[in-house]
């Protein structure tokens, strides 16, 4: 752990923790919205936690989790892509809350709250599996196939575990639209993921056979 990872990894999550609040509760015109608080709790505390691990076990994977600037100019829209859903989704949650717009029962935003802490612990799991885990697109030095717990069921669980993060967060809140908005992140992984493959077969050794492994992408039996 270096003094500038710290400083980087804690300017990195307040800023996250700031920018998620004001795009809910400022279009929400107020702080008492609890499925609000419920999302920030459940999405800030397990991160911040798992950052505390990161930064003492592992802090080379930390820093390549804090680096997004993406080096592709095609994967770069893709990240440009799911910024904007996120920006309107979140948006018209707290405008959906403000306006009184239909809101989902609270059972159902309590039940994504289970899943998206399930979702959470999955993607421990991922990040101990595989320490070679970045938000980019790159081959590390010494990288090799990780084939065994839940990639050798999928080849992508990161994506798949961001799937049920991501659908789940507009449940949360309890906001229907917001949801419908988030319905676009499935069409922006596809993407990423084709294009991922590519990028990996050429520069990754194994990689191919282990396409031939492993045969579904992102969820068992069906893709």
């Amino acid at each position: 752990m270096t003094a500038k990872l710290f400083t980087q990894a804690i300017i990195k999550f307040f800023a996250g923790v700031i920018l998620v609040g004001a795009l809910i509760f400022l279009p929400a015109g107020t702080l008492s919205f609890f499925n609000a608080w419920l999302l920030m709790g459940i999405l800030f505390i397990p991160m911040f936690c798992a950052g505390i691990v990161m930064m003492f076990k592992n802090p080379a994977l930390l820093a390549s989790r804090l680096n997004a600037k993406e080096k592709q100019k095609e994967q770069d829209l893709v990240v440009k892509l799911s910024g904007l859903m996120f920006l309107a989704g979140f948006i018209v949650a707290g405008l959906g809350f403000r306006f009184g717009w239909y809101s989902l029962p609270k059972g159902i935003a309590i039940a994504a709250a289970l899943v998206f802490l399930i979702a959470y612990v999955l993607y421990a799991e991922v990040l101990r599996e595989n320490t070679y885990l970045s938000r980019t697109i790159e081959v590390q030095e010494n990288q090799k196939v990780i084939d065994t717990g839940l990639y050798s069921i999928v080849r992508h669980p990161m994506y798949g575990v961001t799937l049920l993060l991501f659908l789940s967060m507009p449940l949360v809140l309890g906001s229907l639209y917001s949801f419908i908005i988030f319905l676009a992140y499935p069409f922006i992984i596809a993407k990423r993921l084709k294009h991922e493959e590519e990028f990996l077969e050429k520069e990754l050794q194994g990689y191919k056979e282990y396409k031939q492994k492993v045969k579904y992408r992102l969820i068992p039996f069906i893709w």
